[in-house]
């Protein structure tokens, strides 16, 4: 599992009728310090995350666990809304 800001959103005209009422959203990855590393990604988003927010997000084929289908393609998907983090 990862941490990442969301920082767009994918619009697509056509998607897997088991993908619809799913959002994609793009995630850019940040170490324990909020600062960016990485390349971005889409991952599919069930639970409601805005642009900004921090997120956790789960890859491979953890990533559609969070998803209403499980059995769903993805690559990604947001399992969780970050309120805060703390790094003694």
């Amino acid at each position: 599992m990862l941490t990442g800001r969301v920082i767009g959103t994918v619009v697509a005209t056509g998607k897997l009728e088991n993908l619809r009422g799913v959002r994609l959203l793009v995630v850019q990855p940040v170490d324990s310090e909020q600062r960016d590393y990485g390349r971005p990604f889409v991952a599919a988003d069930s639970i409601g995350a805005a642009c900004g927010e921090l997120v956790c997000c789960a890859k491979s084929r953890e990533g559609a666990m969070t998803l209403p289908d499980p059995g769903v393609c993805v690559d990604a998907g947001i399992s969780a809304i970050v309120d805060s983090i703390y790094c003694p």
